[in-house]
């Protein structure tokens, strides 16, 4: 058997599992669009999506891990995948002795170059991966996502955010340095890493071979799907929503968006990582620099009601014991839609950080830490104070926008009430958020891709990568949001199963590196 046809079975086999399964419902929704009267293709596209895919898979990745009454109010739920994101960061975080925060001036010294050598082996610099993978995680999930949370959970969802992201950057450390000591360095230079690697082959020297195949197929089907819907159509319909606010045209004819952002998607991932992070490295601190900047001048120009926010922000996370089920939701909401933003846990961030010029596989973990922080603990934070403060997220005004989860375009209002013309400037924000997020989830997807089938089919995901970049503005907020979530999460089931099962060797790796650091033994470049 060969090696391709011992990752296709498992391929095919679950696919065919997942086919058997959803084909009563495909059948339903197929029967809907024949049905249809009036309704457009749109409608029709739309349901589809939502019933053969978005349904039967909720059942099974958002699985309710508690059994309470869910047909009363509160509303109490919380999903198998929470829980699992959840507990899995705590552990390593207290496994790797709080390496979130005692090494986080290392990191920071790391990615400014300090102890980086040029002619270390790999495809590009600490700075570069950092940003390659910010621009997949700093994006709309920082706009449009935390709107949705605080709208959905209120303010006490902020905090659960901030804590997410303090104990998803353990867990970032923790999978991108396996994702560069397993790595492979083909012999045109180009470098192959990220979960798949560390599953089959990590799991391997532990004599788990077996299982580790069948997390890394079921891994890379899951990385393709999270990168054709949170990493594209998700991104795309999201920055539909707030160009919509400032170009009524947009909202007659939502294609021609699509079809935009199709052909200079379509431009920049042809050229592979290198041209991905030459884009990224200019674009992510450029954005992140502009949104950050207008979050303060709202946030100072208000500056008397940030202790209100900030109370109400900590109320709301502690609800009364007589609203515990409020307590969880708010939680859930904070914690899956910080995993939504950073993508601790998941795994995806680890194919990126693999392609850096390190000797140490434990220095580029410690560089990848960063991003929770600056994804969710910053700018998160800063988007949410903005809402809270404005009051955007419970504003009658804006009950059309939060029933239909246009996170972007409730953000957006927010930001309109103190700064008239700033939608217009947050227009061009989204519109770089969404394309630097599409470019980086492309790579992962399609490492994934030529992962399950080859090398030589890479050009067919990205053909279909652009396809749905285009469908992305004729499907609907809410099931692009399900499904979103639904890949992207899921990724974290079989990632974490590995980590944690890896983590032993990250903890010596980690051990022999933080000694050498203490004794000051590597050197230091200008």
């Amino acid at each position: 058997m060969t090696r391709r046809s011992r990752f296709v079975r498992p391929f095919a086999s679950a696919l065919a599992l997942v086919l058997a399964a959803t084909a009563p419902l495909a059948a339903q929704a197929s029967d809907s669009i024949a049905t249809v009267s009036g309704a457009g293709v749109v409608d029709a596209i739309d349901r589809f999506f939502g019933a053969a895919i978005v349904e039967p898979l909720t059942a099974v990745f958002f699985y309710d891990v508690i059994s309470w009454d869910n047909n009363s109010d509160p509303n109490l739920q919380l999903p198998v995948v929470v829980l699992w994101l959840v507990l899995g960061s705590v552990y390593l975080t207290f496994r790797m002795g709080f390496i979130n925060l005692r090494a986080f001036k290392h990191a920071i010294n790391v990615t400014r170059g300090r102890y980086s050598n040029p002619s270390d082996l790999g495809e590009v610099s600490h700075f570069q991966a950092l940003t390659t993978a910010l621009s997949a995680t700093v994006g709309l999930g920082n706009i449009a996502g935390v709107a949705i949370a605080v709208s959905i959970g209120g303010p006490g969802a902020t905090f659960w955010m901030i804590i997410a992201g303090l104990i998803g950057m353990s867990a970032k450390f923790a999978e991108c340095t396996l994702g560069q000591k397993y790595r492979q360095v083909r012999s045109d230079g180009h470098v192959m890493g990220g979960a798949m690697y560390y599953l089959s082959n990590g799991l391997k020297e532990l004599n788990l071979g077996g299982l580790g195949k069948v997390l890394a197929v079921l891994f890379a089907v899951l990385c393709i799907g999270g990168s054709l819907g949170g990493g594209n159509t998700f991104q795309v319909s999201q920055s539909l929503n707030a160009l919509q606010e400032s170009m009524p045209i947009l909202v007659t004819y939502p294609w021609i968006y699509g079809l935009v952002m199709a052909t200079l998607v379509g431009v920049v991932i042809i050229g592979g990582i290198k041209r991905i992070a030459e884009v990224a490295d200019k674009i992510v601190p450029t954005m992140v620099g502009v949104y950050v900047t207008a979050a303060l001048y709202i946030l100072f120009d208000n500056y008397s009601l940030i202790p209100t926010a900030f109370g109400a922000i900590i109320e709301g996370a502690f609800a009364p014991p007589a609203l515990y089920g409020g307590f969880i939701g708010v939680l859930v909401q904070g914690f899956r839609r910080a995993a939504f933003s950073n993508e601790a846990g998941t795994g995806s961030a680890a194919i990126a950080h693999s392609a850096a010029r390190t000797p140490y596989p434990v220095r580029e973990g410690i560089v990848a830490l960063l991003e929770p922080f600056i994804d969710t603990v910053v700018v998160c934070t800063m988007t949410a104070l903005v809402i809270v403060i404005t009051g955007a997220y419970n504003n009658p005004e804006n009950a059309a926008l939060i029933a239909g989860n246009q996170g972007a375009a409730l953000t957006s209002r927010a930001f309109g009430q103190h700064i008239s013309w700033f939608p217009l400037v947050l227009s061009g924000c989204v519109l770089l958020f969404a394309f630097s997020t599409m470019i980086s989830w492309s790579y992962y997807g399609e490492r994934c891709w030529t992962y399950l089938v080859g090398d030589g089919k890479s050009r067919i995901f990205q053909f279909v990568f652009v396809l749905f970049t285009f469908l992305g503005s004729i499907v609907s907020a809410t099931n692009i949001l399900n499904f979103g979530d639904l890949m992207i999460l899921g990724m974290a089931f079989p990632n974490l199963v590995g980590v944690l099962l890896l983590s032993g060797k990250v903890k010596s790796d980690l051990d022999a590196y933080w000694a050498k650091y203490k004794n000051n033994e590597f050197p230091v470049y200008k």
